[in-house]
């Protein structure tokens, strides 16, 4: 008897490191998968697609799926799909286009400070309708999403096509394309200084839930790994920001205009990108989504539905309401999303956001996001995106034909799902 029970905590702290830094299985395997891609693209290349370059136009691109990705998070967890994210972000492109170029123009100066913004509070709202609209007909009316956002697709687009007369609408205002990406970057040190504000805050919210879950008696991770997945955090973070800050500037392009990257004259001026605004923009996008999925009674009340709707229903969640509110929800994040796009072209083109509903879907569902409906993550979408986004550059990098890189990302969704499924018969069976 004395010696099982010597032996007895031996066996009780016989855990794995991963098991000591509770870090997600499902996300360990999307970033060796993200790793691996970039490793298997990066040979094909000669060394092309991990330079800072490549990274910074990747990091650029990846936003605007991304960012629709997050909500569409919750239009799956509901046991909905939305296939007009695409077409509303070519309408809400349109709308923002007209209103900066054609009709603001009889109000404002050209140029005027107050154009981009009202063009991008009014893009939001026609989102928010647009999707609402798709909501109570989904919520209310009871006709299937399918059927709803597929009859979207075709409406949407058309929309915008008349909207603009089919025409190619710009150039956009300055301040406006400074959300795309290439047009409104932080340069270096503004960059070094945001980096390591998100470092502080990395260590602190880790230290912070440990003091919070200790505070209330639930159990804690050993002091060493919550070290060692602050200083994984922490260097995620200097490296990223390390790799964009050594982008620098084309000669050509600092030549231009020298003192749009504050120097008198283009000799001797060497200026680097740094972080992109679209990207802090996609990172402030996936806080709130974070925060509302995690911590609010309506992100409850979303994963409680997806998880058993009638249930939900019996316990007084009104998921007609509910419904719309994730709809319109979706609708701002397809403005944001065509905020990001259009100001990246600096125009609006009637093509813009094509196939981006497939994107879309393919990131949620590479991300983890369960077409049964209850399951799913914001970071595990914006890793999908990423990965989407991956495979589409590396495969053009390397020149392959666009037919054959459908071919390719439809395989990789159809056997993202396949895997999803036999990961969750497993951890149903254990």
């Amino acid at each position: 008897m004395s010696d099982q029970t010597a032996h007895a905590p031996k066996t009780q702290t016989k855990r794995s490191i991963f098991q000591e830094l509770e870090l997600d299985t499902r996300l360990l395997g999307m970033i060796g998968a993200f790793i691996l891609v970039a490793l298997v693209f990066n040979v094909m290349t000669d060394g092309r697609f991990l330079t800072p370059r490549n990274i910074f136009n990747l990091t650029i691109q990846t936003v605007s799926v991304a960012i629709m990705a997050t909500g569409m998070v919750f239009i799956i967890v509901t046991r909905h799909i939305d296939l007009s994210v695409g077409a509303v972000l070519a309408t809400c492109s349109a709308f923002m286009a007209m209103t900066q170029v054609r009709w603001l123009t009889d109000v404002f100066e050209i140029g005027h400070w107050a154009i981009p913004w009202i063009t991008i509070i009014g893009g939001l709202i026609v989102g928010a309708i647009i999707g609402a609209f798709n909501g109570w007909m989904i919520g209310y009316l009871s006709i299937p999403a399918f059927i709803v956002t597929l009859g979207g697709f075709l409406v949407w687009r058309n929309v915008g096509w008349y909207l603009t007369e089919g025409q190619t609408i710009g150039p956009l205002d300055k301040t406006y394309m400074m959300f795309g990406g290439i047009n409104g970057t932080l340069g270096g040190p503004l960059s070094w200084v945001v980096g390591v504000i998100a470092m502080v805050a990395t260590v602190f919210l880790i230290f912070n839930s440990r003091r919070v879950k200790a505070k209330h008696g639930f159990n804690v991770k050993p002091m060493w790994a919550e070290v060692t997945l602050a200083g994984i955090c922490v260097a995620a973070i200097a490296g990223f920001v390390g790799i964009l800050t050594s982008y620098g500037v084309p000669e050509r392009v600092v030549a231009r205009d020298p003192a749009r990257f504050g120097c008198e004259v283009a000799e001797g001026c060497t200026p680097v990108y740094g972080l992109p605004i679209s990207v802090l923009l996609l990172i402030a996008v996936a806080a709130v989504m974070t925060i509302i999925a995690q911590k609010t009674r309506l992100g409850r009340y979303i994963f409680a539905t997806g998880g058993n709707p009638d249930a939900a229903e019996l316990s007084g969640i009104n998921t007609r309401m509910l419904t719309v509110k994730i709809f319109a929800l979706m609708g701002v994040l397809c403005a944001l999303a065509a905020l990001v796009a259009s100001a990246r072209l600096a125009n609006h083109t009637n093509d813009i956001g094509t196939l981006d509903e497939l994107r879309v879907i393919a990131a949620a569902v590479i991300g983890g996001t369960a077409l049964s409906g209850g399951l799913g993550t914001i970071y595990g979408a914006i890793l999908g995106a990423l990965i989407m986004q991956s495979l589409q550059s590396g495969m053009a990098m390397v020149g392959v034909d666009a037919p054959l890189q459908n071919l390719v990302v439809g395989a990789v969704l159809v056997l993202a799902v396949f895997i999803d499924i036999q990961y969750r018969k497993r951890v149903g069976a254990k």
